[in-house]
């Protein structure tokens, strides 16, 4: 039988609020050893803030990092998965989209993350 998403998942992925600083989510990213964190906004899934939109929305932008939200910045189009489906296919398309990290969602709501390790 083959796995699901639920099987591999993490169920305590690392989230912030759509209303945290950039700056104190890259404070938690470093604290964290990783390159992004989940967003979410009143329990759902709002985006995904990585490293680089941490660069590029405040810092390459002249702005500062205690003024920018994690929600204005965060890659809205991150695709995402549900706990019942293939692990096979969740792991085609963090392959197909390049990612390190894909979303575990129901109804909206982030129950958990696939990574590569």
């Amino acid at each position: 039988m083959a796995q699901l998403v639920k099987d591999v998942m993490q169920r305590d992925p690392l989230m912030i609020d759509a209303r945290t600083s950039i700056e104190a989510a890259a404070h938690l990213m470093r604290a964290s050893d990783v390159g992004d964190v989940l967003v979410t906004e009143h329990g759902k899934l709002r985006g995904v803030l990585t490293n680089s939109d941490i660069v590029v929305y405040a810092i390459a932008a002249g702005r500062h990092p205690a003024t920018v939200l994690a929600g204005d910045c965060c890659d809205a189009d991150w695709p995402s998965v549900t706990a019942d489906e293939s692990a096979s296919a969740a792991f085609q398309l963090m392959h197909e989209h390049e990612l390190e990290r894909l979303p575990v969602v129901d109804d909206g709501h982030v129950v958990g993350v696939v990574t590569l390790s």
